[in-house]
């Protein structure tokens, strides 16, 4: 095992609208369909989908090689991906590979640096996905139900159900794009004025 992967780690991020995102080391995690085609439909963690297969199979794939991965995919599946509770979390290559060792015939450890003790993944209380874009839009509730142009008990049902409809996703997406692309605009007159007044 290469040393130089010691210091990276898996990164998982599931954004406020669903995406969910596995880096290695900064890049973007290689879903490895083309050698383990169990879910075109990106990665997930939590629980024992395909995704979250997918996912382990990467995993294990990118710090050992193609036979261990497959040989314990399914058993790092429940021991680790199922345990991945939160919305973001950070793994080691030195717990993945430690996982490896303690529970393969293969040795793939070799002169890495002591791991660091795993910490302690205290398991998050799961957000409100309304108030959470309510806090990230700097709004109330009311407010969204303004600019979205639906009744404000709608997105009080949202709230209850912690969950919006597609459209409702969608919608919230452009008027968040929308709000990024006014700030770019706002500050490029501000610039311009101030060449202007220089």
């Amino acid at each position: 095992m290469a040393i130089t992967l010691n210091n990276h780690v898996f990164k998982g991020h599931k954004a406020l609208l669903g995406n969910k995102y596995v880096t290695f080391g900064e890049l973007e995690l290689s879903q490895r369909y083309d050698i383990y085609p169990v879910s075109k439909n990106g990665f997930d963690w939590g629980n024992t989908s395909k995704s979250s297969k997918q996912l382990a199979y990467s995993m294990l794939c990118q710090v050992s090689n193609k036979e261990l991965a497959l040989s314990y995919t399914e058993k790092f599946l429940i021991d680790i991906i199922k345990n991945l509770n939160s919305r973001d979390w950070v793994m080691s290559t030195s717990e993945v590979l430690e996982w490896i060792n303690k529970n393969s015939e293969q040795q793939v450890m070799q002169k890495l640096q002591p791991p660091k003790q795993a910490e302690k993944r205290v398991k998050k209380p799961k957000t409100n996905v309304v108030k959470e874009i309510c806090k990230e839009l700097r709004i109330t509730q009311k407010n969204l139900a303004e600019i979205l142009e639906v009744p404000e008990g709608t997105v009080s049902s949202w709230a209850v159900k912690n969950e919006i409809p597609r459209l409702g996703k969608k919608a919230i997406e452009f008027y968040m794009l929308n709000v990024k692309n006014q700030k770019i605009v706002d500050s490029y007159r501000s610039f311009k004025e101030l060449l202007e007044a220089s």
